[in-house]
């Protein structure tokens, strides 16, 4: 069956679906020697599709993750300079792996890794607006009046926010902290959000991503998902039934 092409590149593990877009867009991607153009579609299975001349092989097997991003850990497959990536947290895995989405460096917390680019563009799709909530303990005077600004949408220099869940938690040594849940996935946005009311983030941490949590995996560690966690994930991200 025909496939656009950088599905098929995506689900053999070379690279993510966007990765394989400048793939093909640079000229490296070929189909029965012919030089491929964005939007082709290939039949894996009666055509030879390469990548700098090299024959893709098999789709490896899906794997996911969760895990508990450390502070100064780059939310990236690779660092050209050399700092350690989330993927160095997952040495025993074989498969060409990413994260979905990012978290800052100075940003702890959930982040799912896999080398599944179909549930990856899903999850990150405004469409499907997949909620993230982040624990943050900030600076600054925080009022009600702020919060419920945030939680109502703020002009930020890229535009509006959406609507956002805001909780108060508490306060202790010095600072506040804040829950806020979100489904965009902008640069920087929760601090951004905070510094639009007056308040600086002195720690961030994701502590939710759709319905995963956590729970169970101390800082550094992951755990694989569960086959229930995986179909949960693809109906959150629009797809059919894993």
């Amino acid at each position: 069956m025909a496939e656009r092409l950088q599905k098929i590149i995506a689900q053999a593990g070379v690279a993510s679906r966007r990765a394989a877009e400048k793939l093909i867009q640079a000229g490296r991607v070929t189909v029965d020697g012919e030089v491929a153009v964005l939007g082709m579609q290939a039949d894996p299975a009666r055509q030879v599709v390469a990548i700098d001349g090299q024959p893709l092989g098999q789709a490896e097997r899906h794997v996911y993750f969760l895990l508990h991003k450390p502070v100064g850990c780059l939310s990236t497959a690779k660092d050209e300079r050399g700092r350690r990536t989330v993927i160095d947290l997952l040495p025993e895995v074989q498969e060409r792996i990413y994260p979905v989405g990012r978290l800052d460096g100075d940003t702890s917390g959930l982040l799912l890794i896999t080398n599944d680019g179909a549930l990856m563009n899903g999850l990150l799709h405004p469409r499907y607006e997949v909620q993230k909530t982040y624990v943050a303990q900030v600076t600054g005077q925080v009022t009600a009046a702020k919060l419920q600004h945030m939680a109502a949408g703020l002009e930020l220099d890229d535009g509006p926010t959406a609507p956002a869940k805001v909780r108060l938690l508490g306060k202790a040594g010095g600072t506040t902290q804040v829950e806020v849940t979100i489904h965009e996935g902008r640069n920087r946005q929760v601090r951004r959000m905070f510094a639009a009311i007056g308040c600086d983030v002195r720690a961030l941490r994701r502590v939710r991503f759709a319905f995963l949590t956590l729970k169970g995996v101390a800082v550094g560690q992951h755990r694989a998902l569960t086959q229930d966690e995986v179909r949960r994930l693809y109906a959150l991200a629009g797809l059919p039934r894993k």
